[in-house]
């Protein structure tokens, strides 16, 4: 079938909208009309190099949509359910997925970053030249071919914008807090970057009930809306940010600090802006061949713990329903995170409203 899609070739070029061939999907995966996608920066490292993967190629890994044929072996789902798409899937039956590590699944990896289907072949094309796959989903597009995995089917009461963003920035952010910090109540917590992870951090510790939540962004225009979605205080970021934040904490730092930006110098500062004994917690997702100066020497001395958290630790087939849920009931605003919708042909206006600072998430919607 023919689809509509946004292509990246190289990076600085502009996302172009460009029509290209879908196959019909093969054994174990799922043809979805795709609804709503995510602005993420994640995306935007294919644009600035920070991120290499194999062109061209259609990016967009916080989709949801609904399901419009099945391919053979497929039997969780079935046409007209709605879905929102995970994009780590797993195998469920390797080492990782046997520990509940689904997100870190090996089975994976490989052909994720090849850019095709666990077959080692594509579903999109160009006059019979493949078009790769990012993420397993491609969902800057009307239409994806996704493996059956990726969907985790929710009630179709859940609005399809959120549930676009459950698929990526609420589940890594509400997971950090949950799943891999497991931020305890009344202690205190501090956010890097408020945009679409970040402000699902302070969600997030919110739910946990969190004593003090302290963002922090570069962007004056982020203060309003970090504290309408459960900050209680906002710091512009800049030279005096570590020493503001122990004026907020008695002194001491924060007992959990998280970095949801993925720029080496701010997860350098995390580690000072952290109590002795306090925990920090890496979100954001740095150039693949950055390096990040964290000394062991101040670590074992204040006994600092330094984690990565990957997707939020989630295992999208119970997070994602558990986050719709807790939606549902008004204990996360998730319709707060959508700032602006947009359709896929003004993809790069969405892009530059994202750097520019001045809302929390954009969508793409079909």
């Amino acid at each position: 079938m023919k689809i509509k899609a946004a292509v990246f070739r190289q990076p600085g070029v502009p996302f172009t909208i460009e029509t290209l061939d879908l196959a019909p999907p093969a054994a174990g995966e799922v043809l979805v009309r795709v609804a709503a996608v995510g602005v993420c920066h994640s995306d935007w490292h294919l644009m600035t190099g920070a991120t290499q993967h194999v062109t061209p190629v259609v990016p967009g890994h916080e989709g949801a949509g609904v399901v419009v044929a099945v391919g053979p072996n497929v039997s969780r789902l079935a046409a007209g359910d709605h879905v929102a798409l995970n994009w780590a899937p797993s195998c469920g039956h390797c080492f990782y997925c046997l520990h509940d590590r689904p997100s870190l699944c090996g089975t994976f990896v490989g052909p994720i970053w090849a850019g095709t289907m666990l077959d080692g072949t594509t579903r999109l094309s160009q006059d019979g030249v493949p078009v790769y796959h990012f993420s397993a989903l491609s969902c800057f597009a009307d239409h994806a071919v996704v493996p059956e995995v990726c969907c985790v089917p929710l009630d179709p009461s859940i609005p399809l914008t959120v549930a676009a963003l459950i698929g990526c920035a609420v589940t890594t952010g509400v997971g950090a807090v949950l799943n891999t910090a497991r931020v305890k109540p009344g202690s205190s917590v501090v956010v890097y970057g408020a945009g679409g992870v970040g402000l699902s951090i302070i969600m997030g510790a919110k739910l946990a009930g969190a004593g003090r939540i302290v963002a922090v962004d570069r962007h004056e225009a982020k203060s309003d809306i970090a504290k309408a979605g459960g900050a209680t205080d906002f710091l512009l970021a800049g030279p005096d940010t570590v020493e503001a934040i122990r004026a907020l904490t008695d002194g001491r730092g924060a007992d959990y600090v998280f970095e949801a930006i993925g720029l080496p110098r701010v997860q350098e500062e995390c580690l000072a802006a952290a109590r002795p004994g306090g925990t920090i917690i890496l979100a954001g997702i740095a150039p693949m061949d950055s390096q990040t100066n964290l000394p062991g020497a101040l670590i074992t001395r204040q006994e600092k713990t330094v984690t990565g958290t990957y997707y939020g630790s989630a295992n999208p087939a119970r997070d994602f329903p558990l986050y719709a849920d807790l939606y549902r009931r008004g204990l996360l605003d998730l319709e707060r995170l959508v700032s602006q919708v947009y359709p896929l042909e003004r993809i790069n206006e969405a892009y530059a409203d994202m750097l520019s600072g001045r809302i929390a998430r954009g969508v793409i919607a079909f």
